[in-house]
């Protein structure tokens, strides 16, 4: 992991485990300057530094694989596509300790996932209340409007929330594969932050 990505996991970690920069730095027994340098990406720790830092934290820093984490951020965000949500919830927790990239732009994508099956459910719904309607309006009422312009492009709009939100999630997915994979920050607009 390179620096800005090191200091900001850092930070986080640091906050999660509730230390202050002081009690790190005394656990992995350097100044606290050096934790503050550390965490405000000023400068790449030392092999031993990081090794006590992975201790302190219990997060493995590792060595920087770039060419594996854009492989997974790209299956990550690609995932979208699918609109299945354990795709990404199982690459998110196997791969979030490794990679902070990972682990923020997997949170993106689970909201995301989680916000556009929330909608797709709610498409469902109403698509099962077409025939409901139909079924209330009466026989008689039903085969006089079959021939009608109005009935036809009511049966050929019926399915288009499902194919409008298909398009969306495709979109979101590659769009945001090809930036996550040039370093480029990702957005999923209409999202609800369910995981923090």
């Amino acid at each position: 992991m390179k620096q800005p990505d090191l200091g900001l996991k850092v930070t986080e970690l640091r906050q999660q485990n509730s230390l202050t920069q002081e009690q790190l730095a005394e656990k992995c027994e350097v100044s606290t300057r050096t934790i503050q340098r550390i965490e405000s990406g000023e400068v790449d720790p030392r092999s031993y530094t990081l090794h006590c830092l992975s201790e302190a934290l219990d997060f493995d820093f590792g060595a920087d694989d770039t060419s594996r984490e854009n492989l997974w951020l790209a299956a990550l965000h690609l995932s979208c596509i699918l609109c299945i949500l354990i795709i990404p919830l199982l690459i998110w927790s196997w791969k979030k300790p490794q990679s902070y990239k990972i682990d923020k732009q997997g949170r993106q994508v689970l909201n995301f996932q989680i916000t556009m099956t929330l909608m797709l459910f709610a498409a469902l719904f109403l698509l099962m209340l077409v025939p409901v309607a139909l079924v209330f309006m009466g026989e008689a009422n039903v085969s006089a409007m079959e021939g009608s312009p109005i009935f036809i492009l009511l049966v050929l709009c019926t399915p288009m929330p499902l194919i409008l939100i298909g398009i969306f999630c495709t979109y979101q997915g590659v769009t945001n594969a090809m930036r996550a994979l040039s370093d480029k920050p990702t957005h999923y607009p209409l999202t609800i932050p369910f995981v923090k």
